[in-house]
């Protein structure tokens, strides 16, 4: 049995008749009858009887053509699909940080879209995590097609492009003592207690760096995972934190100050796997992400 086969039976038992049925499938009439009969013998029944001129399905005929039928329809669905993800539709695993989520991956989606109104493109977004490494490694482990976020060190089958920045800023409760002055250098948040990011999120190696750059170091009291939830700490009078300026900022009771002398920027970096296959509608959306950002650009 072959699939040429069932779609000999398939036409033969909608027509009822070898002749328009071998017209139909461009085929002898032999090549029909021994088909139909190689299908007989296999399945062990008389799946057609002759009326006239024409044949009819017997009653294990009729069984099997309901299989067949649906069989076939799930075949053709399933390449009309595969057809259309070829030329660019499809689904797309979208992972990002929470912080993206309020204009930035909107915009950039939004925008894609009517960029291509001939693709049936459907997302599938992931921000659950909130960390670096989670969406990382599901990219790794192919959960994800593509993902942003910070930068992670030695992860050779990860391809880290650069699409945007946010700069980095010192907050304070509104009664603290830096909360008088719009800009500062890093070096006046030594004295007071901080905030950090916790080990795993791709920030924690950020603020280091930014610290031991300009000789600076920093007492952590609390560490915590997620942008938004530094904020809200500090809004409740936790202590300070060097975080970069998100958009929640303007909604917190908080003071927001500049930093003077860093000029290291929090990075965000479009991420794929290396090693994976990448749909045509994947890469599709990642050319246009890097053909429409700037890694200057400062987001927030």
């Amino acid at each position: 049995m072959n699939l040429q086969h069932l779609k000999y039976f398939d036409v033969l038992a909608r027509e009822q008749h070898y002749t328009r049925s071998s017209k139909l499938l461009n085929v002898t009439q032999p090549s029909l009858s021994n088909a139909i009969a190689s299908l007989e013998d296999e399945l062990g029944v008389t799946l057609f009887e002759k009326k006239g001129r024409n044949v009819v399905l017997t009653k294990p005929g009729m069984i099997f053509q309901d299989y067949v039928s649906r069989t076939l329809g799930t075949l053709d669905d399933g390449i009309e699909t595969i057809t259309k993800i070829s030329k660019g539709s499809g689904f797309i695993s979208f992972a990002f940080l929470p912080v993206l989520g309020t204009t930035f991956v909107p915009k950039l989606v939004r925008d894609f879209h009517d960029a291509h109104p001939d693709k049936e493109v459907l997302f599938d977004f992931h921000t659950s995590s909130g960390v670096t490494k989670e969406i990382v490694d599901g990219i790794k482990n192919m959960h994800y097609d593509i993902g942003i976020a910070s930068y992670l060190p030695n992860e050779p089958s990860i391809e880290f492009l650069p699409i945007a920045s946010q700069e980095l800023v010192v907050i304070a409760p509104l009664d603290h003592h830096l909360a008088q002055f719009d800009a500062i250098y890093l070096e006046q948040t030594q004295p007071y207690e901080q905030i950090g990011f916790s080990k795993n999120s791709g920030l924690r190696n950020v603020i280091d760096e930014v610290f031991q750059k300009n000789n600076c170091s920093y007492t952590i009291t609390y560490e915590v995972t997620v942008d938004q939830v530094i904020a809200g700490l500090v809004s409740q009078g936790f202590g300070i934190a060097v975080v970069p300026n998100m958009y929640i900022l303007k909604h917190l009771p908080l003071k927001t100050i500049h930093l003077k002398n860093v000029i290291q920027d929090r990075s965000f970096y479009l991420i794929t796997n290396k090693e994976a296959y990448l749909t045509p509608a994947v890469i599709n959306f990642k050319e246009y992400v890097l053909a429409h950002s700037d890694p200057k650009e400062i987001v927030y």
